[in-house]
Formats: structure tokens, C-alpha cells, sequence
């Protein structure tokens, strides 16, 4: 058995450049992943006294595909994604059990009359102004899971184009 040497061996620039590279990659990667869905105009409809129920709404876009899994929120004891669609001449709401597929590139908006965030059994009034946290869960093509914290401005409209607020999923 050789003894250690007393003065650590010096390792070739090459090996150093290929390692610090490929560190590079890595992170480089997992910065892109983290950020494979963005939400942006998030907002969240004010209610009245009494009212237990109300809708938040964004738009999201993923990069590499994914699908919203669920959604929570401390102010409400059920938050579920929700579809709304005519069936003849009927306006249908639904919970979607198996979550919202966000296509690769593509954006999808989750808006009154339409998908949506559905809060309900509300634990206070959602008051014009204020904010409400809600934490999103999506799974990515490979079914790798993540979430995301937002804070969602409450409003009595849609905001007026623009992008509001831009959070990156992680």
C-alpha cells in the first residue's frame, strides 16, 4: 500500500475545465427546469360578506410540458382546478380530477367562464386589494412534481393587459 502523498497531486487545467463545464451544465439545467412553467396576470376575484366560494386566474406556460396537478390555498378549506364549458345549452362546471395538461410552449388561461382555480369554503372574505397565497403543483413530462408559492393579488376585474406579475415555477 502506497502512503498519501505529503503534498496533494495537482490535477491537469484540462480535467478542471471539464469539470467546472459540466457543473456548469448541471446548473444550467436545473435552473431551466425550475423554471419549466411560468404563471403570470394571476389574480383572484373579491367576495362579499358571506360568500364562501370564489375563482382565481392566471396564465401559465410551460416550456417542456406539464400538467397542474392541484392547487392550495390557506384561505380556503377546498381549492381544486376547475372547467366550466356549455353542454347544449347549459353551462357545466367541473372539478378535472386528473389536473389542467399544459402543452409544451403553449399558453393556457385560466379565466372566468373557462379553467380556473376554484376556492371554496372560504375561511374569511376575499377583500379588493389584499392578497391571497396559493401554492400550485404541477408535474413535469418526466413526472417529476414541484410547487410553487404565489401571492395573488384579489381584484373585482381581470387586470388590464400587461403582465401583472411573473413567477417562475420551482
Amino acid at each position: 500500500m502506497k502512503p498519501f502523498p505529503s503534498r496533494p497531486t495537482a490535477i491537469p487545467a484540462r480535467l478542471w475545465r471539464k469539470a467546472a463545464a459540466a457543473l456548469a451544465i448541471t446548473l444550467l439545467t436545473q435552473a431551466a427546469l425550475a423554471q419549466a412553467v411560468v404563471v403570470t396576470n394571476a389574480w383572484a376575484r373579491a367576495t362579499v360578506q358571506g360568500q364562501m366560494a370564489s375563482g382565481a386566474f392566471m396564465s401559465l406556460t410551460s416550456a417542456g410540458g406539464a400538467r397542474l396537478k392541484s392547487v392550495s390555498s390557506p384561505v380556503a378549506g377546498v381549492a381544486q382546478v376547475h372547467e366550466m364549458r356549455m353542454e347544449g345549452d347549459v353551462m357545466k362546471m367541473q372539478a378535472l380530477d386528473k389536473g389542467l395538461e399544459l402543452p409544451a410552449g403553449k399558453t393556457v388561461e385560466l379565466k372566468p367562464g373557462g379553467y380556473h382555480v376554484m376556492l371554496m369554503d372560504l375561511k374569511l372574505p376575499l377583500k379588493k386589494d389584499s392578497s391571497i397565497p396559493l401554492t400550485l403543483v404541477f408535474v413535469d413530462a418526466k413526472g417529476v412534481e414541484s410547487k410553487t408559492e404565489i401571492k395573488v393579488p384579489v381584484r373585482t376585474m381581470p387586470p388590464m393587459g400587461g403582465m401583472n406579475a411573473m413567477h417562475p415555477a420551482n
